[in-house]
């Protein structure tokens, strides 16, 4: 029997978190978030992420994906200014640190992460497209409820998110620990974030 409307629930279960553990723009702004602001870094960054996926996948819901489809332009300036969003931020994190320390400051900042966050996950319209194609995979036409289905989803998703997140919080947060020792180490993985980020941009502005 679907549950709420949801049909094969723990098959949907499933591919969210498939989904999650694929690695992405989001996955590393979270892990450079905690390892440049720690825990607390990494729960801003975490819940900008969350507030974004949760505003694409209403609007996926609304139908502004179909509008996006319908209207390539639309489609593309959005696409193009996350890709150059990406890049940005990456580039950031390819440059050298600041004399006086660069974590401090922006410790002493974590509204930084979250805007960071939001903005990434707000400005890749293909992630509007795939939950457009996505939820409708897990909905019963018989049993479906309308927008409590949709809530229902969207509240998993969020759980699952929120709990995957934490472990990969939790996972950075250990090895700041041990990178703070080995600051060279930090440096490197900071770059290797960076130029992922970066990847990820010219990715998204050249697909088409």
């Amino acid at each position: 029997m679907p549950w709420m409307g949801i049909q094969d629930l723990w098959t949907f279960v499933i591919a969210v978190l498939v989904f999650l553990a694929l690695p992405g723009p989001g996955t590393f702004t979270l892990l450079t978030a905690t390892g440049r602001g720690g825990v607390r870094g990494g729960y801003t960054a975490l819940f900008g992420l969350l507030l974004g996926d949760q505003i694409l996948m209403w609007l996926a819901v609304a139908g502004v994906a179909a509008l996006l489809k319908a209207n390539p332009v639309v489609f593309h300036a959005v696409q193009y200014l996350g890709a150059a969003y990406l890049v940005w931020v990456g580039i950031g994190l390819l440059r050298p640190a600041p004399a006086s320390g660069e974590t401090g400051g922006v410790r002493l900042q974590p509204g930084h992460y979250f805007r960071q966050a939001v903005l990434i996950s707000l400005l890749n319209p293909k992630a509007i497209i795939f939950y457009m194609a996505f939820l409708p995979l897990f909905i019963d036409p018989l049993g479906h409820q309308g927008v409590l289905t949709f809530a229902s989803m969207a509240t998993l998703i969020f759980v699952l998110s929120l709990a995957y997140c934490s472990v990969l919080i939790g996972v950075g947060n250990l090895l700041r620990r041990r990178i703070i020792q080995h600051p060279r180490v930090g440096v490197i993985l900071k770059r290797v974030a960076g130029i992922f980020l970066i990847g990820f941009g010219v990715r998204l502005g050249l697909s088409g």
